[in-house]
């Protein structure tokens, strides 16, 4: 029998929904319950903080790269393996890009898809009555979903929550708690979100402290009378693998430079007979000479330029892997595999040079979105005109594109022309694009 689950939601970002999420994720667990954590969307982050609340992994359900039959089967392996999921929105409930409906990359497509009842964390500072209009207009705004509950976040004093809960009484809408201001609660962030959970000081007393802090303002026994049946669609396609495995043995970098890799695109690999070898590029390794294919993941390698530029074993063996056997870098992977990579404070690291491109971090430029790839030519992800959906989340810039021809033609929901992106070079093969899954 399916867990029942629901969805952690906000007007918009900075609500307070991931404090949220990981306290009441692990207060349950605290009260001896098996629970799942799901994350909407493409975030790499996050789904490794739910994995780490609740002592089971999470993964991502994105409405806009992945096919109805993948979210079901993604949101069945966990309802099936938990006696509640707990699932958390990105950005504000009904942010989206063009699409079809159900499929625009909306956390509302998840809760519409699932029949997960969502729960609604409101920022109220600032607002007293007024925070339940927008709370209304959530409420109002899709049919397809219902708003069960509400969470109040960042109360400044009992006298401004008795206010905010008047306005919320006024439409029907349940408070199931209210949490204070309190910075100790802020986990820490950089430049692309949270800093990852393997790098979190004292990880576990923190989010003990968040779950804390929310049993003790939010009345668990209704989160738990709220959450919904689990209902999903019929698993067409589902069966399949999101990704091509680029190999039988996949030597996969691993560490804190690399770490960015899709839960659900691993488990798709192992499932099609894939082993996995990680390896640390940091702690100089080279690609495992037994593999047949090698993935460079994204991650935070403009943090570490000075050391991989001096990782010669590294270096010097993924040289050699990549004389017979392809290999593959996304976004901080790819500008490893390039010429040089220029850090924050303008010092110029010589990379593997595998790729002619040049890649700075010292001029940064936000680039993030969702994308579509076809591919150019044959390669790790499968042949010439593959299309595969994912997104782009960096900062670093392209310094100079050097002579390689394009890995792939890419473009965005919103009408932009395809423009060619990434580089190939023999058996090399990379992009800032992450590929979440192939296309339909």
């Amino acid at each position: 029998m399916s867990a029942r689950g629901l969805l952690v939601a906000a007007p918009r970002s900075g609500s307070g929904k991931t404090t949220l999420t990981l306290g009441l994720q692990r207060a349950l667990v605290r009260r001896g319950l098996t629970v799942r954590g799901l994350k909407c969307g493409p975030d790499y982050i996050d789904p490794a903080f739910h994995a780490a609340a609740t002592g089971a992994p999470s993964a991502n359900l994105d409405s806009y790269a992945m096919s109805d039959g993948l979210l079901g089967r993604i949101a069945g392996e966990a309802a099936l393996a938990a006696d509640i999921v707990v699932a958390e929105g990105s950005m504000g409930l009904f942010d989206a890009v063009p699409g079809p409906e159900g499929h625009t990359g909306a956390s509302a497509d998840i809760a519409a898809l699932t029949g997960w009842p969502v729960l609604l964390v409101v920022d109220v500072s600032g607002a007293a009555q007024s925070a339940a209009a927008v709370a209304l207009g959530c409420k109002l705004y899709d049919p397809r979903i219902r708003i069960a509950g509400v969470i109040l976040n960042k109360v400044a004093s009992p006298r401004h929550e008795r206010l905010v809960r008047q306005g919320l009484e006024r439409i029907d809408l349940p408070v199931l708690g209210a949490l204070p201001r309190e910075a100790s609660l802020i986990l820490p962030e950089r430049h692309l979100g949270l800093v990852q959970a393997g790098e979190t000081a004292d990880l576990h007393a923190r989010l003990d402290a968040l779950a804390e802090a929310v049993a003790a303002a939010v009345d668990l026994d209704a989160v738990l009378a709220l959450a919904g049946e689990t209902r999903l669609p019929a698993l067409a396609g589902g069966g399949l693998p999101p990704l091509p495995a680029p190999g039988r043995r996949i030597a996969l970098a691993r560490d804190a430079a690399f770490s960015f890799v899709y839960p659900h695109v691993e488990a798709g690999w192992r499932a099609a007979g894939a082993t996995l070898v990680p390896f640390s590029p940091l702690a100089d390794d080279p690609p495992p000479e037994e593999c047949d294919a090698c993935w460079l993941p994204g991650g935070y390698p403009e943090l570490h330029a000075g050391r991989i530029a001096a990782a010669g074993r590294f270096l010097d063996g993924l040289r050699r892997f990549a004389g017979t056997r392809p290999v593959h870098g996304e976004c901080g992977g790819y500008m490893v595999l390039g010429r040089r990579l220029t850090d924050a404070a303008g010092a110029i690291h010589a990379m593997a040079g595998l790729l002619s491109v040049e890649t700075s971090f010292a001029r940064r430029k936000m680039n993030l979105g969702y994308r579509r790839a076809v591919l150019a030519a044959e390669g790790p992800l499968g042949p010439a005109g593959t299309v595969l959906t994912g997104h782009e989340f960096h900062y670093a810039s392209i310094a100079a594109q050097g002579e390689d021809p394009p890995f792939a033609t890419v473009s965005d929901p919103h009408g932009s022309p395809p423009a060619a992106a990434g580089s190939r070079r023999g058996h090399v093969t990379g992009s800032f694009f992450h590929a979440i899954a192939a296309a339909g």
